[in-house]
């Protein structure tokens, strides 16, 4: 039985039909994920997320609509913890140069909509919303 919470909390970009995900190593895997991390203690979520946003990408993002949270037992697959995951729509006042065209950054990426489920991603809370979003972009509802 995990021994305490591990609070996560993430952003969705989506621009032009794409989502931006990173790879990230955790211990010995590389995983694709989305943006964000651990809230650290006596930080807001919201803070949190901006903080992340900010230490991976250099960006300082507007927090949108609440789109997820862990509804299921998750123990983590590094530690003793069970997992927390809360997601965001995150927007951007504007999306800067290296954002637009290209890549962001050699562990950023854009992947098209129509390319995302469950299986883009290798967390399973994000493997959730990986296919909320491709049920979502199916349906035009975003």
């Amino acid at each position: 039985m995990p021994d305490r919470f591990n609070i996560r909390v993430y952003g969705i970009l989506i621009d032009c039909e794409r989502l931006l995900v990173n790879e990230e190593k955790i211990g010995t895997r590389l995983v694709t994920k989305f943006p964000g991390g651990g809230l650290e203690l006596g930080e807001g979520i919201a803070d949190g997320l901006k903080r992340e946003w900010k230490e991976e990408l250099g960006l300082d993002i507007e927090i949108g609509n609440h789109f997820y949270t862990t509804d299921f037992f998750q123990q983590s697959a590094f530690d003793n913890s069970q997992v927390i995951s809360i997601y965001y729509l995150i927007h951007l006042a504007q999306l800067p140069e290296s954002f637009t065209n290209n890549e962001p950054n050699e562990h950023t990426f854009w992947l098209p909509l129509s390319k995302v489920n469950a299986d883009t991603f290798h967390l399973p809370i994000d493997k959730v919303v990986g296919q909320m979003l491709c049920t979502k972009y199916a349906t035009r509802s975003l």
